[in-house]
């Protein structure tokens, strides 16, 4: 196995369980997309028994300003910015700790923590809305531009009208998951960064796993896009506009990890909550609970966070097992977890350091596929 800690060794290790061609057809598939100009750089790490078989790392972390060659080269352990897994690496993990504690209920309202929301029609709408993106808020909605205050913005947000009645379909909202790092606040009495590393980061050893990087960070973050109003690329400070004005910390992103930290979360919920044999972070019953479909007889395989094979957002591709969960980030990172066949396989890029129209949609698809057949030996 693997020693994914050591810089720059890209040794590829195989168990005999998996296919190292396959693997190879993976890993190929992010070297031609580096130079077809897809994304700069990516890093994969494919795990299986609880632990990373192999990663591979290739491109640019950050380039020379005529956009040649690279100033900062992609490693191993090279830090990204999360985007949207932070909804399932940070957030979702303290919503099931202090539902195992008894301080929240799913179907809790949620006027019940923050009483600010019970305006606009909203008194109904609960945490597991909130969580399953069925809430009836809109997707999405400038709140960065207008000089607010984090506390503005969250009070503009708990002031909003519906967009539909909730329960009736699935809208990705990243103003939900906003709203529940305010409960996860409330309820703690502490901040979500802090929060996160006590009782998530700490207990699994996820070292490099943080919100708003210290500087001295810098020579190992990827940078993403082009900042007109700072004029150069963001490097070291969160991607998201939204959360860059909550101060780098929300619910809904924030968050910078490397391979290395998320296959150390991604083995956890594999172990149905277990951390090796340190005890455990999650129970079983909420591992079940959040991995199972939660959105009913919508048009769409949601658990709580999560998202499941087949729904829209689903980017496992077509051979995972139908018990394969993930989830993606805007910066054009995702994580992807099949517990039918033990398997996890991360996969980071920085796409958008060449702008938002460069996609990695089908790449993803297109490596969980070898992924998986390397696996299903």
């Amino acid at each position: 196995m693997m020693d994914p800690t050591n810089g720059n060794d890209l040794a590829q290790h195989y168990t005999a369980s998996m296919n190292p061609e396959r693997i190879a057809d993976a890993f190929r598939l992010l070297d031609e997309a580096v130079a077809r100009g897809d994304t700069p750089g990516a890093v994969a790490a494919i795990g299986r028994g609880g632990a990373i078989q192999t990663m591979h790392a290739c491109g640019s972390a950050h380039m020379a300003a005529s956009g040649g060659e690279a100033v900062l080269p992609i490693r191993s352990d090279t830090i990204f910015d999360c985007a949207s897994l932070t909804k399932v690496v940070a957030l979702l993990p303290l919503i099931l700790l202090l539902i195992e504690r008894g301080r929240l209920r799913l179907g809790d309202p949620v006027k019940q923590y923050i009483p600010a929301f019970d305006s606009e029609g909203k008194g109904a709408v609960t945490v597991k809305q909130l969580l399953t993106h069925t809430s009836g808020l809109i997707a999405h909605t400038n709140l960065y531009s207008h000089g607010w205050s984090p506390e503005e913005i969250k009070a503009h947000i708990f002031a909003m009208p519906l967009d539909y009645e909730p329960g009736t379909k699935v809208v990705y909202s990243d103003l939900g998951y906003i709203t529940l790092g305010e409960i996860v606040q409330t309820l703690l009495e502490e901040r979500l960064d802090t929060a996160a590393r006590r009782y998530v980061f700490e207990p699994l050893g996820m070292n490099d796993t943080f919100y708003v990087p210290a500087a001295d960070r810098l020579p190992r973050i990827a940078a993403t896009e082009y900042s007109q109003e700072l004029g150069r690329h963001k490097w070291g400070e969160v991607h998201d506009e939204n959360a860059g004005a909550l101060e780098g910390i929300s619910g809904h992103a924030g968050l910078f990890s490397t391979a290395a930290d998320l296959a150390k979360y991604a083995a956890m919920w594999l172990a149905k909550g277990r951390i090796g044999d340190k005890g455990r972070l999650l129970s079983r019953a909420s591992v079940e609970a959040a991995t199972r479909t939660q959105t009913g007889n919508l048009p769409a395989n949601r658990g709580l966070g999560w998202v499941l094979k087949g729904d829209s957002m689903d980017a496992s591709g077509d051979l995972m097992s139908p018990a394969t969960f993930g989830h993606t980030g805007f910066t054009g990172t995702s994580l992807t977890i099949d517990p039918a066949e033990g398997t996890f396989a991360i996969l980071l890029t920085n796409r958008v350091y060449y702008g938002r129209e460069r996609s990695v949609v089908r790449l993803r698809h297109l490596f969980h596929n070898a992924i998986a057949a390397a696996c299903s030996e």
